[in-house]
């Protein structure tokens, strides 16, 4: 009889592209996730992944077999959530990816209050600042800044926060404080490279942003390109440049003197915090649940 384990070990497995991958994601030692691939292997009586010392490769089997097996689960897990609805709980393992610098400053309470609200959902967080294809990527969900235009997905707004140009008291003592969109474009940059290297700014209006206009956008020299906001971070507070930072990241530098901020009279464009899942997903009750804007404070505007 083929268990079901087995099926979740092969899904995760293909979807991960490594043993060594699903097993972080499922939490179990390499060696467990292999021998039950072994095991389902030897029930279907074929081969469904081809490994080697550099990669792993689906088998024309393993090709058929994959969309099937992701069909068993995703039934498997809204039965689960069907009767979880129904005795008033929920159960089951979720599996979140969310950003690095975003998790380590604020995930940590707002995942403490969901697992002491809903103590049997086995929750498995994995931050990582690279690209991951909610759709496809082994997870049932993804915690990330910016919308994403996919039309598999359900992408829920969690909060807004804005983005304020900061700099080191030393780095503008040395080189100025720029005061308009001019005077930005002469000085060094620190810019994050998951996302376009342009900033976006609108007018203000009574102390408000006002953007029916359209933006106005500077294309900064980049002194730094790089994938985490902490790092940013920590670059611009060694004066290394100008860098443009959700208040979540700078609120304590700011408030502590290490940075200050630039202001030029325009309103940068803000940052979204969204969390996206594939549509008829079978573990949506957690993950609304999970992304309740009302229990956990997801931003910290200062």
């Amino acid at each position: 009889m083929m268990k079901l384990d087995g099926v979740v070990a092969f899904v995760m497995t293909s979807e991960a592209g490594s043993i060594s991958m699903a097993a972080r994601r499922i939490g179990l030692a390499k060696s467990v996730v292999s021998e039950r691939l072994a095991e389902l292997e030897r029930t279907l009586g074929t081969t469904l992944i081809q490994r080697s010392t550099r990669k792993l490769s689906l088998t024309g089997s393993g090709l058929t077999f994959l969309p099937r097996a992701q069909r068993i689960l995703r039934e498997a897990e809204e039965a689960i959530s069907e009767l979880a609805a129904r005795s008033g709980k929920l159960v089951g393992p979720l599996r979140i990816s969310a950003p690095v610098g975003f998790g380590i400053l604020h995930l940590g309470p707002a995942v403490g209050r969901f697992l002491r609200d809903y103590p049997e959902i086995e929750l498995s967080l994995e931050l990582d600042d690279s690209f991951v294809d909610a759709a496809t990527g082994g997870f049932d969900a993804v915690l990330r800044h910016g919308a994403m235009g996919d039309g598999r997905l359900i992408a829920r707004r969690l909060a807004s926060s804005r983005r304020l140009l900061v700099a080191s008291p030393g780095y503008l003592d040395r080189n100025g404080t720029p005061a308009t969109l001019g005077d930005l474009e002469r000085h060094s940059a620190i810019l994050y490279s998951n996302r376009a290297s342009d900033w976006r700014f609108s007018a203000l209006e009574n102390g408000r942003s006002r953007s029916e206009g359209g933006w106005s956008v500077v294309r900064p020299r980049a002194a730094l390109r790089v994938n985490s906001g902490l790092v940013m971070r920590d670059a611009a507070m060694e004066g290394l440049g100008i860098a443009l930072l959700p208040t979540f990241f700078v609120h304590n530098a700011l408030a502590s003197g290490a940075l200050i901020e630039v202001n030029i009279g325009l309103q940068a464009e803000g940052a979204e915090l969204f969390l996206a899942y594939p549509k008829d997903h079978g573990a949506a009750a957690k993950i609304r649940a999970f992304g309740d804007p009302t229990r956990p404070k997801w931003h910290d505007d200062g």
